[in-house]
Parts: C-alpha cells; structure tokens; sequence
C-alpha cells in the first residue's frame, strides 16, 4: 500500500469518527467534557510553575514541570507548524461539525491538550507520587481529555493519539535530560543568590513583602488573562 493511499483511509477514518462522535451525549456530557478539556490547557500547568516558584518554593517539582511545558513547547509547536494541519471545522465547510466554545487558531496535529495530560499524568503519578493506581487514573483522566477534543469539534483522533505519544516522549525527555539540566541550573542559581531561600513553605515574603505580593499576584493574573484573552476576542468579533 502506498503512503498516500495509506494517508487517505486513515483520512477517511479520522472524518468518520469525528462526525460520529462531534457533540454526542447532548448539552450535558458536552458540558462535562469543557471542565475535563481544562485540564489539557497550559492554564493549570503555567499556574503550578508559578506556584512552585513563588508561593511555595520547590526547585524539584518546579524544574520538572516546567521541562514538560518547555519540552512541549518545542516539540508540539514544531511539529504543529511542521504539518500543518486544518482544524475539522476548516475543512469541512460542507459537513456540519459543530465547535462547542471557542475555535481554536493553532493548526490541528497533534493535540497540546493530549500532550500536557498524558506527560503530566505521568509525572505526577511515576515519578513524583509514585503510585501505579494514580498513574493509571491520570491516564484515564488523560483519555477523557482527549476525547473531549474530538467530542467539542476541535481535533481529530489521530491528533489526540499523537499528541498522547508525543506526550509520553516529552515524559522520557523531561525525565532523563531536560529535567535534571532545569535542576542542576536552579542549584546553580540558587549558589549565587544574594537573597536567604525558604524551601518547601510558605514564603514570608507574601506578608511581610507587599512588592512581592503584588508581583506574585500580577503573574497569576497574567496566566489567567492569557487564558481568557482569546475568549475575549471572539467576544469582541461576534459583537
């Protein structure tokens, strides 16, 4: 079988699924499955960094987390800018897949979304809790998310598929490379700082510092408005 032959059945398989499940279960199950799609944004994992950083200081758990971000970051937007691919609601004009929420802008393949729950599910649950059963449920909630992605007209299966593998890649990077160098770079930072470092509690600097209140309550705000900057300029077009 020749590739282009091969590309278009696994096509033809990703239009059949994707019309069959596109807003299945009604406005309820589409409701749930926009809470589970949350999780998949950079939104949670932007605000854990900041949290691990700022609030509650663990040069640990910040430096893996942020080398899954940043490990995403590089491989998914490569390989998104790379392929290319049109979302299902942009190529199908004449076939009624229907976007609940907000379109997306980015191109289709693969999913950020099944990459942030599939390597971050892995991490919490081998690496740093290291429990199979949480593991496991991670990976389940991952599945739901991915899911979501097609059920919501935003992605289609081989998307999601990818992106979960792709999710276990950045899990291996970020384990084995990225990770401990982020660690070993904070060490190093941490050697030459000028200021006492409080680890794993709360900082002091939230109640006796106001300008660091005020900073650590302008980067959570910047996350947040980030997240809803889109949102807003959808708002702002349909008006």
């Amino acid at each position: 079988m020749e590739f282009k032959e091969f590309s278009n059945l696994v096509d033809q398989w990703d239009q059949k699924i994707i019309l069959k499940y596109n807003g299945l279960g009604g406005k309820f199950t589409t409701f749930i499955l926009k809470v589970f799609s949350f999780f998949g944004r950079e939104t949670l994992w932007l605000c854990l960094m900041a949290f691990y950083l700022l609030i509650w200081y663990d040069p640990f758990l910040l430096s893996f987390f942020s080398a899954t971000f940043l490990t995403g970051v590089m491989l998914i937007l490569a390989i998104k800018q790379a392929v290319k691919r049109d979302r299902p609601f942009e190529r199908h004009e004449m076939i009624k897949i229907i976007v609940f929420g907000r379109k997306p802008t980015s191109r289709s393949f693969p999913s950020w979304h099944s990459y942030n729950v599939v390597s971050n599910g892995l991490l919490i649950g081998l690496f740093f809790l290291n429990s199979p059963i949480i593991t496991i449920l991670f990976l389940i909630g991952a599945i739901i998310v991915s899911f979501s992605r097609i059920q919501l007209g935003v992605h289609y299966p081989t998307d999601v598929i990818f992106g979960g593998i792709f999710g276990g890649v950045g899990f291996l990077l970020t384990l084995y490379l990225i990770g401990p160098l982020m660690f070993n770079l904070l060490s190093y930072l941490e050697q030459v700082s000028i200021y006492q470092i409080q680890y794993r509690q709360l900082n002091s600097m939230l109640v006796n510092s106001i300008g660091y209140l005020l900073l650590t309550l302008s980067i959570f705000f910047i996350i947040f408005l980030l997240a809803l900057i889109k949102t807003i300029k959808d708002f702002v077009k349909k008006e």
